[in-house]
């Protein structure tokens, strides 16, 4: 018979899951152990006296650890009673005293001690059973050969049959020795009803009542009741209305009629059941009345509270607020009163369950309008008639009249004019508190305009940094600058030079060499030329790479050994010669690391001719240490390891031929370990 699954969930419960249990013969207890131990039950009862706890005068038995399980003792085969069967674990406690003086190093033991060791040992184990009303001590007697046992070892165990109990009692179980040598062991039990064991047709008691049998399947709840044909049961499904009458519409009686005066029983197995809670609270609906009235209208009474609270616009929790409606549960289906002295927007109603938020509407949004940005201010008055204000806020309640970096905070003075100018409303008052909603729309156009000013220096910032990135751009774009000094020693050597700087030119990289300046050198004179390329170069954050030839290493070790006397120029438009006065005394000082490059050619020159005051600053041989010597070139970081290996393979393309071609010319280098060329 399927039953609507919203009606029958506030009813029944789910099916119980039943326990098949073993069945004894007969009225006796009885005791049985594991191999290796013998036991004995005294037979009746005996006093449940514990005693104090005494020390153990050797190895002795105690209990450590007990285990129940359910049996049925069974006096005919429809006449049954629940019982507990209870084992006992078994271990030793103490030690075997050791042998004295001799015997430890082999002389004779002692005849006694051997006699001790091939006896028992010997316990009596006491259970107390307590299950109101009744509580029993039964006495074991245990024992088990010392010789098979070590201290601190278990030995097994001892099963107890049974201690009888009614159906879904709690029993409490002890378990000591007589003496008692240690703490006694406890255990408390709660035993099951007849839904959770298989004993309906065991045990005479379970039969009062027919079995019921509830399944789930989609919307719907099947109820199953199990009666048998000489029994005649009632069966009816309610709404159980603490407050008020039962209603008689929501009242079905599903099976036959009930006789005069007949036992009956009430169960609500969904009362804790969450599916049914939320089954209710979707049916529930929370109504505002006008003018300050509310309502909510359930099926059934619920479990609730009622509070009042203000909703900001903007979203965010709901902050609860004072007065408080009444805790009691909340009477459903009657229209209610709210203790306020004018209605807005923002109050809000919210009904909540065991501390969850179920439903929440705020106050006749169709007839008030929007939630609107005021400002909820608390009053606190003592009977001294001195008050105090506060701001609700998200954070909390700010006082108008703090340091506090909120927005209350800092109108505090305005709010405070605002109230005693009668420019805010009163919400509810009392001896000691009230509640007043005072407007924020001139602070909100004040803080527009604000806003608008921020906007507007906010772009202005936006463009300079336009600015400066795009002049970093451009000269990101235009390359680092780097001028290049080299001795003209011949036309070959100049074609070399021409070759390199073409090259660099096509990276990004401003190359500045004399070959590309002969009328500024021819106006100027070399030395001016020089210092104001070196200038420039620097102040750009630029580098200066000397190019080493023979020729230019004979011109520095004339000038190192000159001293402060120039070497005069080799040729008209010679910069290197000229430069050398400003150069040197950069490396002397310790300034050229960061700001100089030196670089020969390979077949030209050997590294180590160059003077070693210039190897303070990387030197490197071109075109085998091109990767290297861009990489220093370039700007931190700039180019990819990738990107860096491509452009120095095309720099080596073009220098390659210049290169070949001045090393066949006539006059090319005989001995190599000069370290120069005559270039004549």
């Amino acid at each position: 018979m399927p039953v609507p699954w919203f009606l029958l969930s506030l009813a029944l419960g789910r099916s119980p899951m039943v326990l098949p249990l073993e069945r004894l013969v007969g009225p006796q207890d009885t005791a049985r152990c594991s191999p290796g131990l013998s036991c004995h039950l005294w037979d009746g009862d005996v006093l449940c006296l514990p005693g104090s706890i005494v020390s153990a005068p050797g190895p002795v038995l105690v209990p450590t650890r007990l285990q129940t399980e359910l049996v049925l003792r069974c006096y005919q085969e429809t006449d049954c009673d629940l019982c507990v069967r209870v084992a006992i674990h078994l271990a030793v406690h103490g030690h075997w005293e050791e042998p004295k003086g001799e015997e430890k190093f082999g002389g004779a033991a002692d005849p006694e001690l051997e006699e001790s060791r091939n006896a028992f040992l010997q316990a009596q184990v006491v259970l107390s059973f307590q299950a109101y009303p009744t509580a029993r001590c039964v006495l074991l007697e245990v024992q088990v050969p010392a010789a098979l046992v070590q201290p601190g070892q278990s030995v097994g165990s001892v099963v107890f049959d049974c201690f009888e109990a009614a159906l879904g009692a709690e029993v409490r179980i002890w378990s000591y020795t007589q003496p008692r040598y240690q703490k006694e062991l406890n255990l408390t039990q709660h035993l099951p009803d007849c839904k959770g064991l298989e004993v309906r047709d065991s045990i005479q008691s379970c039969w009062a009542l027919p079995w019921l049998n509830v399944s789930a399947d989609g919307d719907d709840v099947h109820l199953v009741l199990d009666v048998s044909e000489d029994q005649r049961f009632g069966l009816s499904l309610y709404w159980n209305q603490v407050q008020g009458p039962t209603k008689p519409w929501w009242h079905r009686n599903l099976v036959w009629p009930l006789e005069p005066d007949s036992v009956r029983t009430s169960i609500c197995p969904f009362r804790e059941d969450p599916r049914a809670h939320r089954n209710l609270w979707r049916a529930a609906r929370l109504q505002l009345l006008p003018p300050r009235g509310w309502r909510l209208d359930a099926p059934c009474s619920l479990p609730a509270e009622a509070t009042l609270c203000w909703q900001a616009p903007g979203g965010g929790p709901c902050q609860s607020l004072v007065p408080p409606l009444p805790p009691a549960n909340v009477t459903v289906n009657k229209a209610l009163e709210l203790p306020l002295l004018n209605v807005h927007p923002n109050l809000c109603v919210q009904v909540s369950s065991w501390e969850k938020l179920q439903l929440q509407e705020c106050l006749w949004v169709d007839s008030l309008g929007p939630l609107k940005d005021d400002m909820l201010l608390v009053e606190t008055r003592d009977p001294h008639n001195n008050r105090s204000l506060c701001a609700l806020e998200p954070s909390g309640c700010t006082p108008l009249l703090s340091r506090a970096s909120t927005r209350a905070a800092r109108l505090g003075e305005q709010l405070l004019q605002d109230l005693q100018s009668g420019q805010c409303l009163q919400l509810w008052d009392d001896d000691l508190r009230a509640l007043w909603a005072c407007p924020m729309d001139k602070y909100v156009h004040q803080r527009w305009a604000l806003v608008w000013l921020a906007c507007l220096l906010f772009v202005a910032v936006l463009f300079l940094l336009f600015l400066f990135r795009k002049d970093q751009v451009k000269a990101a774009t235009r390359g680092r600058a780097a001028l290049l000094l080299y001795s003209a020693e011949d036309s070959g050597f100049e074609r070399l030079v021409s070759a390199l700087a073409s090259a660099l030119c096509q990276l990004p990289l401003r190359v500045a060499v004399d070959l590309w300046s002969r009328r500024e050198l021819s106006a100027q004179g070399p030395l001016a030329w020089f210092h104001a390329q070196r200038r420039q170069t620097l102040q750009e954050g630029g580098v200066v790479v000397l190019l080493f030839s023979p020729g230019a290493v004979v011109l520095c070790r004339e000038w190192l050994q000159d001293g402060a006397s120039t070497p005069a120029p080799q040729g008209p438009h010679d910069a290197f010669a000229a430069s050398l006065s400003c150069v040197l005394p950069d490396f002397l000082q310790g300034r050229a690391p960061g700001r100089y490059v030196g670089a020969y050619f390979d077949g030209l020159l050997h590294s180590d001719a160059v003077p070693a005051l210039f190897r303070s600053v990387p030197v490197f041989s071109l075109p085998s240490q091109l990767p290297g010597f861009l990489g220093t070139l370039q700007e931190p970081g700039d180019p990819r390891p990738g990107l860096l290996r491509e452009r120095a393979r095309l720099v080596s393309q073009a220098l390659q031929p210049a290169l070949d071609q001045l090393l066949k010319a006539p006059g090319d280098p005989g001995d190599p370990e000069d370290g120069t060329r005559d270039g004549t």
